[in-house]
């Protein structure tokens, strides 16, 4: 990757670095509201990469590769820090969703279907499922979790320490062992998605060939998949839904 001068080819290192900046941009686009263009993700992720060119030629000793999927992460996240990923409005009706996946659990000792939460929520099956690919985008932890003017202070109730760091209570013990549980008593379906996604890399379009489902399909369970999670994770409960005889739902 060096030219006859004895520097980093830039031309080079583009070339063969580009489809890295547009695997990382479709698997980073899971995460993102459907306004969001994966061309601009990956422009910003270009010029990542070119500021990992630059910056690695002063002698950075990590290997380039992974010095540049920092840089390129980092662009493409500072470049949506300048939108608002997903409407306040959005996240209130998702809100709802998770109180409703709360109330269904503590009344039936078990997972409810997407059917239970769209009557519950009283609209359609459509509907309900139009609003999870909507929630593209919906995360497990927002900064605003943790103060809310209509809701008790969140680290009132699951104080850690004294850094008030959101990554500090996900990463305190018993948080641990309650998403771990919460996890483990996803539908099955929706535990596929999230393990072929965080833990084998794979982009939405994948996992939907690989489950025999669209795309669209994977974002809504991806999206119900956390709004499970962050409900689980609000309440600090850790039930055992298979001994209150409740058997687990399928999200098919």
């Amino acid at each position: 990757m060096y030219n006859a001068a004895g520097t980093l080819d830039k031309d080079q290192l583009v070339a063969r670095y580009a489809p890295l900046v547009k695997r990382i941009a479709y698997h980073l686009m899971a995460k993102l509201p459907a306004s969001v263009q994966v061309e601009d993700i990956i422009q910003n992720g270009m010029l990542g990469l070119l500021d990992a060119i630059g910056r690695y030629e002063e002698g950075l000793g990590a290997q380039f590769e992974t010095y540049a999927v920092q840089r390129i992460r980092g662009a493409m996240l500072d470049g949506l820090r300048e939108n608002d990923w997903l409407p306040r409005s959005l996240r209130r009706e998702m809100r709802r969703i998770e109180t409703a996946i709360h109330n269904l659990e503590q009344q039936h000792g078990r997972q409810p279907t997407e059917r239970e939460l769209a009557e519950t929520l009283g609209m359609t099956l459509a509907d309900y499922q139009k609003m999870l690919q909507e929630a593209r985008g919906y995360q497990l932890v927002y900064f605003e979790d943790f103060g809310d003017e209509d809701e008790d202070d969140y680290l009132e109730r699951h104080i850690v320490g004294a850094s008030g760091d959101p990554v500090d209570l996900l990463e305190d013990a018993s948080m641990r062992k309650v998403l771990v549980k919460a996890i483990e008593d996803l539908p099955d379906r929706e535990k596929m998605v999230m393990g072929l996604y965080y833990e084998e890399d794979l982009n939405l379009r994948e996992i939907g060939e690989v489950l025999g489902v669209s795309e669209s399909r994977v974002c809504q369970l991806h999206s119900q998949a956390i709004a499970r999670l962050r409900s689980r994770i609000a309440s600090g409960r850790e039930p055992s839904l298979q001994a209150n005889g409740g058997r687990r739902a399928s999200a098919a």
